[in-house]
């Protein structure tokens, strides 16, 4: 809880920054802030403490995807500081957004009441509309967030509803409490519940931009900032997983036969549907997005194979495509800085350019496509054992197949870096994006080595 307190405070701290000229040292303090969150984090794991009348619960799920978004985020914070020096006058309003945003990540994590998951998404979406449309003078930007707003609202009411009818049926928002009546009440929970079931997991596979639901996603991540797109793409979509896992795994766990085939076909499009439009994609940007909605039906998997133990490895599986994720959006923003584009041409030569954006963001790629002995590997590894344990084989080979094909588009970028002749001059990088850039990549070998760490916090 501690967490949150300390990211609201930062948030609110960033809004009046301005008033105190503290501008220049904000993302140095939020930063700082979020270090001190995590300190503060981690030696409560292996505890579980409720507050607000039990509506919200950190336990170790709660503290490991909040640790998770927190650190993320940080990253991203020294990624991105020349989104937020792009229009100084606004800077504190963004940093304010980003903090709000991951805040509503936290409760989305870490609520025990449907009606905190709703506030979670609320806060975590109202900021992100506007971050979505952050770049005024363009218009792919307006439109990202025309149509994220439009779309989000659709979805919110789609979930509001499944929330209602579910409380029409069980008379309680509480997790625990749903759980319990469904577990006694299975055989005569009325038909209505079902259809409440069904509705919050189109509202939260929205969220997550699962197929069919996803149509929001690649215009939006290639129409936002492009730092805007990093932050969706891993800290929204992690806190958006978070949500999704719990309440299908805590509150309908028991009832999983009755939503697992659609469950089941909605994977199986998530697995195919992106990773085939992904290869045709000759922007960078906007293959990144197709693959973003495609990594989710990885994760999907992982969690039909088991639905009430599936938290550990996919939150290995999230904590490797994020790093991965954070260090491609790293040299995609270096590269659309000089270059004012994301296409493929733009990478052409580009370890003749820069040796280490080249390296970098081809070790990122190579772990988003599950090569060894990269951390990647080890996350699809373990989401396909795991399937296979369960008898699962032919959703294995379907989800092996989209793999290769993920293969195939991000070996298009490594070879435009390292065969192709330049297509520009030298990128010039600052000593901090260079550091940066070097604890990422240092970051995906070392999370390569630590698997079971991760796995035993849950």
């Amino acid at each position: 809880m501690n967490a949150l307190y300390i990211v609201c405070g930062l948030g609110l701290t960033a809004l009046v920054a301005e008033l105190f000229n503290a501008r220049k040292i904000l993302s140095f303090l939020v930063i700082i802030g979020l270090a001190v969150a995590i300190g503060l984090t981690i030696p409560e794991l292996g505890t579980s403490v409720s507050y607000f009348t039990n509506m919200v619960v950190f336990d170790n799920f709660a503290m490991a995807f909040s640790i998770l978004i927190m650190t993320v985020t940080i990253l991203w914070f020294w990624m991105a500081q020349d989104y937020f020096n792009q229009d100084l006058a606004h800077y504190t309003d963004r940093a304010s957004l980003i903090l709000f945003t991951v805040a509503g990540g936290i409760l989305m994590a870490s609520f025990n009441n449907m009606a905190i998951l709703f506030l979670g998404i609320e806060i975590l979406s109202l900021s992100l509309y506007t971050l979505a449309g952050s770049k005024r003078d363009s218009l792919a930007s307006n439109e990202a967030a025309f149509k994220y707003f439009l779309m989000g609202s659709f979805a919110t009411g789609f979930l509001l509803l499944g929330i209602a009818l579910v409380y029409g049926a069980t008379a309680s928002f509480n997790v625990q409490t749903i759980a319990a009546t469904v577990v006694i009440n299975s055989a005569t929970l009325p038909a209505f519940f079902y259809v409440g079931v069904l509705l919050i997991m189109v509202g939260l596979a929205f969220k997550i931009s699962a197929v069919p639901f996803h149509f929001w996603a690649p215009d939006v991540y290639s129409g936002s900032p492009t730092s805007v797109t990093a932050f969706m793409s891993t800290v929204v979509k992690v806190a958006a997983i978070a949500a999704f896992v719990k309440v299908f795994s805590v509150c309908f766990g028991h009832i999983a036969p009755s939503w697992s085939l659609v469950l089941k076909i909605i994977m199986i499009l998530t697995l195919a549907v992106p990773n085939l439009i992904a290869a045709a994609q000759d922007n960078v940007k906007r293959m990144l997005a197709y693959s973003s909605v495609g990594h989710v039906g990885y994760i999907l998997l992982a969690f039909l194979s088991q639905p009430e133990n599936s938290a550990s490895g996919i939150f290995y599986y999230l904590s490797a495509y994020s790093v991965a994720s954070i260090t491609s959006f790293a040299v995609l923003l270096q590269v659309e800085k000089l270059n004012s584009g994301t296409d493929i041409v733009q990478f052409n030569g580009l370890f003749k350019r820069n040796p280490l954006l080249a390296v970098a963001i081809t070790v990122a790629l190579l772990s988003l496509a599950g090569i060894p002995p990269l951390a990647g590997f080890f996350g699809k590894y373990m989401v396909f054992i795991q399937a296979i344990d369960k008898g699962m084989i032919s959703l294995t080979i379907l989800a092996i197949v989209t793999s290769l094909m993920g293969a195939y588009y991000y070996f298009r970028v490594i070879i435009a870096m390292f065969l192709q002749e330049p297509a520009g001059g030298a990128i010039t990088v600052s000593t901090s994006q260079k550091i940066l850039i070097v604890v990422l990549v240092a970051g995906m070998f070392a999370l390569s080595m630590v698997p079971d760490y991760l796995l035993e916090l849950f």
